[in-house]
């Protein structure tokens, strides 16, 4: 009998770069606008006449509204269609900064926070899935990933940048306006280019509990971590949102493990080497999170650095990234395992991070904290990049929307608990050392000024030295957990062609077909 021929493999989508760079302004947005508006707060706080006991809620009310309906977004992306919700969630995303940038008073400033990051949780899931599920090429795949890792580790430092030069040249409501040409030219652009596979909807019913347990759930914990920075860890409001979010939590997993069709089904969390990705991730971002804050105080109160060149000075980090993403990361990935890039990645950051334990008053910002920036960048933008790749690698295609609202959970999780822990054990240095010296401090004077500032950077070192930690856990967690080979390395695909796809197979195999 003759041999019968194999089918010819899909051919890849023509359109698929172009696809690139909208969902890649998209994800920039986003992550810009985390850090974009922590510049622009002092200014907005007085003119909207916002009280020091609520400016927090307007960092607060986007963290909460996107870290809590993350899975959510990533699941009506998959049921929805990723293309649809990722415009929607850019022209949402547009609307609520232009709220914002309209404000008149508090309510309407919260407001339009709370709606960017409720959109936020639908866009960024969407973004990441439909690299998954459009670049499926070993290769190409490595590029995609590498230019999407640089942006979502460097984007939070552009935003310090971007944030400086608006505030300080123009005013705080360009910090929220400046996202709509971004959300137009992006949204735009992907109704002309983007196509996305046939196959990789899931058309399940929505799980109702599970969105009700996870929102909650995650609210809880979001809100815990952000309530302990300011009103402490013992704080009964603080220990009851950990309660409850350990509560809520808890019937999530029991839930998911129960329902026909769950929200964020159990095959996509526990498989071992997503796993690993999310929990390495989620701990780096601590560290990364911690450092931001630590070193915009440190430049800008203890150097006396303007928003505009403290911005500048993050550069080094930027750069660093960017390299380790896209020269180093996107290289290799197909040569070696994900682990030996993710391992010493990780490691390489613990080094830089190293350095800047041995910040001090006077320290030289080229002699010090440039290359230590320069080693953070290369080893989160080398670790990053095949992080973000292996999340979503493996996933049947109508879960891709959801294991990438993980990655972004893990990412949303990581910088509450980051800027909540690190600043509380900083907080704390600074107290035992100024109490250490207060009869200096009471004398006054040029003496207690600099002991002042020497108490603010013994704090900052004391909580760096636990992000060197955190970090080298992250990296013997990637080196332990993930044990995937070379994503090149073939093997079986995932299953899952149409609609109708088994969505209780588990594929481990890191490749995806559609």
């Amino acid at each position: 009998m003759p041999k019968t021929a194999a089918p010819a493999p899909l051919a890849a989508d023509p359109s698929r770069w172009k696809a690139l760079v909208f969902i890649a302004l998209a994800q920039l947005m986003v992550v810009l606008d985390a850090t974009i508006v922590n510049i622009a707060l002092p200014s907005a706080q007085t003119d909207l006449g916002i009280s020091d006991g609520n400016r927090q809620w307007v960092i607060t009310a986007y963290a909460l509204a996107f870290g809590g309906l993350l899975l959510f977004g990533g699941r009506i992306a998959d049921k929805w269609g990723r293309k649809n919700a990722f415009i929607v969630g850019l022209i949402g995303f547009a609307l609520a900064s232009a709220l914002g940038g309209a404000a008149n008073g508090e309510a309407m400033m919260l407001g339009a926070r709370a709606l960017q990051g409720a959109f936020g949780a639908l866009l960024a899931p969407a973004a990441l899935s439909l690299l998954a599920v459009m670049f499926t090429d070993a290769k190409e795949r490595a590029k995609a990933f590498g230019i999407y890792g640089a942006i979502a580790g460097g984007g939070g430092a552009v935003g310090l940048i971007l944030g400086g030069f608006l505030t300080e040249y123009l005013n705080w409501r360009w910090t929220f306006f400046v996202n709509i040409p971004f959300a137009i030219v992006a949204a735009m652009g992907a109704w002309m280019v983007i196509r996305e596979p046939a196959g990789g909807r899931n058309r399940a019913p929505l799980d109702i509990p599970g969105v009700v347990l996870s929102t909650l759930g995650l609210v809880a914990l979001v809100y815990g971590f952000t309530r302990a920075e300011s009103a402490g860890w013992s704080d009964a409001v603080t220990v009851a949102m950990f309660v409850g979010s350990a509560v809520l939590l808890a019937a999530f997993v029991f839930v998911e493990s129960r329902v026909k069709s769950p929200l964020l089904p159990l095959r996509v969390l526990l498989e071992r080497n997503r796993g690993g990705v999310y929990l390495s991730l989620g701990l780096a971002v601590i560290a990364m999170f911690g450092l931001f804050l630590f070193l915009t105080y440190y430049l800008q109160v203890v150097k006396g650095f303007s928003p505009v060149k403290t911005g500048f000075a993050f550069l080094p980090m930027i750069a660093g990234m960017i390299t380790g993403s896209t020269q180093i990361g996107a290289r290799l990935m197909t040569r070696v395992p994900p682990r030996l890039l993710m391992g010493p990645g990780f490691l390489l950051a613990a080094t830089g991070m190293l350095m800047l334990t041995q910040l001090e008053v006077g320290s030289s910002y080229p002699a010090l904290i440039l290359p230590a920036q320069l080693l953070l960048g290369l080893g989160m933008g080398t670790a990053f990049m095949p992080a973000m790749s292996l999340a979503t690698h493996g996933v049947n295609p109508a879960d891709a929307g959801v294991a990438s609202a993980m990655v972004n959970t893990s990412q949303q999780v990581g910088g509450a608990i980051g800027t909540a822990l690190l600043n509380t054990i900083a907080a704390s240095a600074t107290t035992a050392y100024l109490t250490d010296h207060a009869a200096a401090v009471a004398a006054g004077g040029p003496a207690a000024k600099l002991i002042q500032a020497q108490a603010m950077v013994e704090g900052y070192s004391s909580a760096i030295w636990w992000a060197v930690g955190i970090l080298v856990a992250s990296s013997a967690i990637a080196l332990t957990l993930i044990t995937t080979g070379r994503p090149g390395a073939g093997g079986p695909v995932a299953s899952g062609d149409g609609a109708g796809a088994d969505a209780d197979a588990d594929v481990k195999i890191p490749v995806i077909a559609h």
